[in-house]
């Protein structure tokens, strides 16, 4: 058994907010961060969804924490289990602004995040599949600016590595 967290990022949708008003977010890509050493985002940057849409990223990407080479990865997996005050147990999901080509002025820009808990994972002994998870404004963190349906499977890695730490 390979040793892996399956990510996927299946669609986002977006309630009316200044993201929906601004017209100079037209494309939108999905960055996902595994704490500092892991960054992935969906090849394709979508045009924004407008009143009740959804843009479909359908992107998959496995984080491999097989312990032979990914010590880095399993140290921080088996911090989140042993440290329960460890803020960052989250896998973060940044909703990024992909500048129009004819507005070579204009950043990258982060408008929301959403977080899925690995701790949460673990404690509930339940993978994520399909879920909403709220996408929170850059701008403004207890606004909600849409929905992110993601896939996150963690929990056999998790186990494992849990495992290892019982035996350590």
């Amino acid at each position: 058994e390979i040793e892996k967290i399956r990510i996927k990022i299946t669609s986002l949708g977006l309630t009316e907010s200044r993201i929906t008003a601004d017209e100079t977010i037209q494309q939108l890509f999905v960055e996902c961060r595994l704490n500092s050493f892991l960054a992935e985002e969906t090849p394709l940057s979508l045009p924004k969804p407008t009143g009740g849409q959804r843009i479909h990223y359908n992107y998959s990407t496995v984080i491999n924490v097989a312990k032979e080479d990914n010590h880095a990865e399993r140290q921080y997996l088996k911090s989140i289990l042993l440290k329960p005050d460890l803020p960052a147990d989250s896998l973060k999901f940044t909703v990024v602004s992909d500048p129009p080509e004819d507005e070579p002025d204009l950043e990258c820009e982060d408008i929301g995040f959403a977080y899925v808990s690995l701790k949460e994972i673990f404690q509930k002994q339940r993978d994520i599949i399909e879920q909403d998870i709220d996408v929170f404004d850059s701008q403004d963190a207890s606004a909600v600016i849409g929905k992110l349906t993601v896939t996150v499977e963690a929990l056999s890695a998790l186990c494992s590595v849990h495992e290892e730490c019982k035996n350590d």
